[in-house]
């Protein structure tokens, strides 16, 4: 995994929980905390974060994913704003990683290896969003895109409609735009 991952996840664990919190998680997982951003580490270790982060919080590693999603929406704003054109909507967004912002990664770190992402739009007007990686990293992916609808102000209702941890080999959320705030 990239770390960006790393370095977002530490400034999330600092700013929510403080900075003895992440020394603890350091020390319990027994990672030396030197991170960059263009590095790579093994996929495991942002797993044992969370794991050690849950039992030092209480907070049940799904809700640590997808609130970490959410952050890591915030953190590629500040740090890849040519991603983000003025203007842009939450769909467009949506539809492009693949086609262009994993382009775009691929570029910039030759070794990174992103979920892929296939948007397929509905008659009814929803946005079917497929994702697949072996990390199994959906509960992310939703955070990520709770992130988009608050960055963009634009209400986006999910529904999960196949998910790998249930059995399929992907994971699936039905986007329906401009529903509730409070329904993500």
């Amino acid at each position: 995994m990239k770390g960006i991952a790393f370095t977002l996840l530490n400034e999330l664990v600092e700013q929510s929980f403080g900075m003895e919190t992440w020394d603890t998680v350091l020390q319990r997982t027994g990672l030396d905390g030197i991170f960059t951003a263009a590095g790579s580490y093994p996929d495991d270790d942002v797993f044992r974060i969370v794991t050690v982060l849950s039992e030092i919080s209480g907070l049940p590693p799904e809700v640590l994913v997808r609130t970490f999603g959410e952050f890591m929406f915030k953190g590629f704003v500040e740090q890849y704003p040519h991603f983000f054109p003025e203007g842009q909507k939450a769909r467009e967004l949506l539809k492009s990683v693949d086609s262009i912002i994993h382009v775009e990664v691929r570029k910039l770190f030759p070794d990174a290896a992103p979920p892929t992402f296939a948007c397929e739009e509905r008659d009814d007007g929803t946005l079917l969003m497929t994702y697949r990686s072996p990390r199994r990293l959906c509960i992310l992916a939703e955070g990520l895109i709770n992130g988009a609808a608050q960055y963009f102000q634009e209400p986006i209702t999910h529904r999960q409609i196949a998910c790998m941890y249930r059995g399929a080999d992907h994971c699936c959320f039905e986007l329906t735009f401009g529903g509730s705030p409070d329904a993500c």
